[in-house]
């Protein structure tokens, strides 16, 4: 698991930022992943490495949400590559293959994308022509957001088809769906969003994290009815 958040908000510095990473820390989470490319690239790089001096480059990620021409992207690659970071996701917008493949082209680092994928097409696409390389890059592909379970199932056929590991897939959404999509079909490991997203992002108190791992309860289905606020929600909605 790693906690997803970083986000700008007004008033909030580096010191801030450091707090928030830190209280992920505290709960369990031994990665983290923030947002960049909403402010000037010296800005931003003080953040990222605000967040380093309390996590660790190796467990930092970068989310740019698909913000970037191909110029930005690049050179945000070229800025980015002395840190060592997790990975840079989502440089650019994730149709634009032949972009991502010039960011994979310049940057050793893992480059993370595929969340705004809805389709095996598209994935195929992906692997074709986006540049991904085997044993490096990540998939974000969300199920949730695709046509469901069975689709999703066809996507990681067609990444192993091409050299990829199924365990390179981290699924997209930070919900307990994707929880137990990852548990059950043997992927690298999901998102939360623990500060963010309520009531739906992060998981109930019976899923404890501890030193970045977590596991479903033994409810049915999801689980969704013992998600704090989530339950009232659903009772709410249902009766």
């Amino acid at each position: 698991m790693y906690a997803a958040g970083g986000y700008y908000y007004p008033g909030r510095g580096p010191a801030e930022l450091r707090d928030e990473m830190r209280g992920y820390l505290d709960q369990g989470y031994a990665a983290v992943k923030m947002k960049i490319g909403g402010a000037a690239l010296a800005d931003d790089l003080a953040r990222i490495e605000a967040v380093i001096d309390v996590v660790g480059a190796e467990r930092v990620a970068v989310d740019a949400n698909g913000r970037f021409d191909r110029t930005t992207a690049t050179q945000w690659a070229s800025a980015l590559a002395p840190y060592g970071l997790r990975w840079y996701e989502e440089p650019s917008d994730p149709l634009d293959f032949e972009l991502n493949r010039a960011v994979t082209s310049c940057y050793d680092g893992a480059v993370a994308t595929g969340e705004n994928l809805f389709s095996v097409p598209d994935v195929t696409n992906l692997v074709r022509y986006g540049g991904m390389r085997p044993g490096r890059d990540v998939f974000q592909m969300d199920a949730g957001l695709s046509y469901g379970l069975g689709e999703y199932a066809r996507m990681l056929e067609v990444i192993e088809a091409h050299g990829f590991d199924r365990r390179s897939a981290f699924p997209h959404g930070g919900h307990l769906i994707n929880l137990h999509i990852a548990a059950a079909l043997g992927l690298g490991g999901c998102e939360s969003y623990p500060g963010v997203f309520q009531p739906f992002g992060g998981y109930p108190d019976a899923c404890q994290v501890t030193d970045g791992r977590i596991s479903p309860t033994d409810a049915p289905g999801f689980g969704l009815e013992q998600k704090p606020g989530l339950a009232e929600l659903i009772t709410e909605l249902t009766a």
